[in-house]
């Protein structure tokens, strides 16, 4: 693979601040020039987005910064364009570089973009044991430049973008490609190269945002709300609030907060004007909607459908209670942790990306009979385990089984 590259010197990869202003492209015509463009540069193409999360109701990306060899860098609106860039994913038949794609391939993909080959930089990262793999610590430790992140929590549906965000924007996609040439060199001098190649293939077939069953029992401070009753207010005000978010676009704990539905749900108070006087009860549109959140306790109030206290699930009991559910699995699981802590500080791979834990705790509840080390790997491999995983992994929780 050759040597190393050196470090990239600060005024060879950050833009003077006194050259031309960076501008997102929102005209199709010009956007469809720069696919064309990035088509013809050279290499893998790095990729980022950038999202409103925490102020809009939808994850859609915002702006969108590509950078290519030979073609250089572009930065796009996808609601200007007209949400639709297949065409920008159709332009690489080569790698794309992301760092940290499990945040940003949902909303690549809602505008056509489907990477099939990939390299994560913070994944990476993790399996070489860095200290820290977020983007700027990254680019520092490998290029010895440092990156400001003071614009990564910004509104970035607000328009016109303002020039130090774009600035900031394009950097995370300008230095990438050198990051990646670096990481791919120390994945092979420390044997991790296929580690890496499976971590990537299983990342591009997950789906990061599966529908979920009850959503609103994921509310904060609903613990704090008693009775199938308040439970069933809980879930209308939540209903109301999350159809309000999505109409106006808005995040929904900006609108009301979790902690003031659940305040209401606990209090049920009894009348509209006693719910508008509530102190706990506050946000954007907690008064101004004052009728919405009304009708919605009624509903709760009224309601037939009493949800459950409740509801069955698979999920595993916490350890902690294993001694008197399970004494045999909480041996096992104590020495099995136990092993793959060593093996992990072995490889130098951080635990969770050694083997995912909550494996680790479902073959250590119910192992296979006998827990010989291929019926384990079995095992991890139906619960989504890689290869490489199972091959480093199960010879040591089967040792670790047997002598508990």
């Amino acid at each position: 693979m050759g040597d190393e590259p050196e470090p990239v010197g600060s005024h060879e990869s950050i833009p003077d601040s006194t050259g031309p202003i960076r501008r997102a492209i929102e005209d199709r015509g010009e956007y469809l020039d720069a696919v064309e463009a990035i088509r013809a540069g050279e290499g893998p193409v790095a990729i980022d987005a950038e999202r409103a999360s925490g102020f809009r109701y939808s994850q859609r990306a915002y702006l969108i910064q590509v950078f290519r060899r030979g073609a250089g860098s572009f930065l796009f609106d996808p609601p200007a364009i007209g949400g639709d860039l297949h065409e920008l994913g159709d332009a690489n038949g080569d790698e794309w570089i992301i760092h940290a794609a499990s945040q940003d391939l949902t909303c690549l993909r809602e505008v056509g973009i489907h990477p099939t080959t990939l390299f994560d930089t913070e994944l990476a990262a993790r399996l070489l044991g860095m200290d820290r793999v977020g983007l700027g610590p990254v680019v520092e430790e490998l290029l010895g430049i440092h990156l400001a992140k003071a614009h990564s929590a910004v509104d970035w549906s607000t328009r016109p973008l303002r020039d130090e965000w774009l600035e900031y924007a394009a950097l995370d996609v300008e230095l990438l490609v050198d990051v990646r040439d670096i990481l791919v060199q120390r994945l092979d001098e420390a044997g991790k190269s296929e580690f890496a190649a499976q971590e990537f293939a299983a990342t591009l077939t997950r789906d990061f945002n599966p529908p979920r069953s009850d959503p609103w029992r994921k509310m904060s401070d609903l613990h704090t709300v008693r009775g199938q009753r308040g439970l069933a207010v809980a879930r209308e005000l939540w209903i109301a609030r999350d159809e309000w978010a999505q109409e106006t676009d808005i995040a929904p704990g900006r609108l009301v907060p979790d902690k003031s539905l659940a305040a209401a749900a606990r209090t049920l108070p009894a009348s509209k004007r006693d719910l508008a006087e509530m102190k706990d009860f506050n946000g954007r549109a907690s008064r101004s909607q004052i009728d919405r959140w009304w009708a919605a306790i009624e509903r709760g109030r009224t309601t037939e459908e009493l949800p459950p206290i409740r509801v069955p699930g698979d999920a595993l009991p916490p350890i902690r209670a294993w001694a008197d559910r399970n004494p045999a699995a909480a041996a096992r699981i104590g020495l099995a942790r136990d092993a793959i802590a060593e093996l992990a500080e072995e490889f130098a791979i951080p635990v969770e990306n050694l083997l995912t834990p909550e494996y680790l705790r479902r073959v250590a509840w119910a192992p296979p009979e006998p827990a010989t080390p291929e019926a384990i790997g079995e095992a991890l491999k139906a619960l989504g385990a890689r290869p490489w995983q199972i091959a480093l992994t199960s010879q040591r929780i089967s040792d670790s089984f047997s002598a508990a």
